[in-house]
């Protein structure tokens, strides 16, 4: 996928959050803090890590700005509904940025944390690719709390092969 509207970028980037969103709030509130095992993202650092990750590191960096990205602790927002609030402050803070980038600077290029240049429309685009690893983890630790969660796309892969013919 090739970025080459900021607007269209951002209607495809809000559709992300909204199937991100939907999971989030199939958590229980008393599990936020749940990991799996000591030492581990609990999902309440994952909500923070993606609102941090998108914020502080690429919301800095496509601007040419070094990342600010300092982890994603209770320390940022603690209990479910101040967590869900600081996802959601951090992502409209990120929106207002993203909303500035000229086609030149979606053309141009950014510094990653890593210290390698990449054009900004292909770091947006890992931003992307991120939460959608998160968004997965999270699904994850649901399952393992025996939390039933809504189909990504409107089916389950239960109700695909139901629905379907053998070749």
């Amino acid at each position: 996928m090739q970025i080459d509207d900021i607007n269209t970028f951002l209607d495809y980037y809000e559709r992300i959050r909204g199937r991100t969103l939907r999971v989030i709030k199939y958590i229980p509130p008393d599990k936020i803090e749940w990991t799996y095992k000591e030492g581990k993202f609990t999902l309440g650092d994952m909500i923070r890590h993606i609102a941090n990750i998108e914020r502080y590191m690429y919301g800095e960096t496509v601007q040419n700005k070094p990342s600010a990205y300092l982890g994603c602790g209770t320390e940022y927002a603690e209990g479910y509904d101040n967590v869900l609030a600081y996802f959601n402050k951090c992502h409209n803070e990120s929106i207002e940025i993203f909303k500035g980038l000229s086609t030149e600077q979606l053309n141009g290029k950014c510094l990653t944390p890593g210290g390698a240049k990449i054009t900004t429309w292909k770091w947006l685009r890992a931003m992307v690719e991120h939460e959608i690893h998160h968004r997965g983890q999270i699904y994850m630790y649901l399952s393992i709390l025996g939390v039933t969660t809504p189909p990504l796309y409107g089916l389950t892969a239960e109700e695909v092969e139901e629905r379907s013919e053998a070749l």
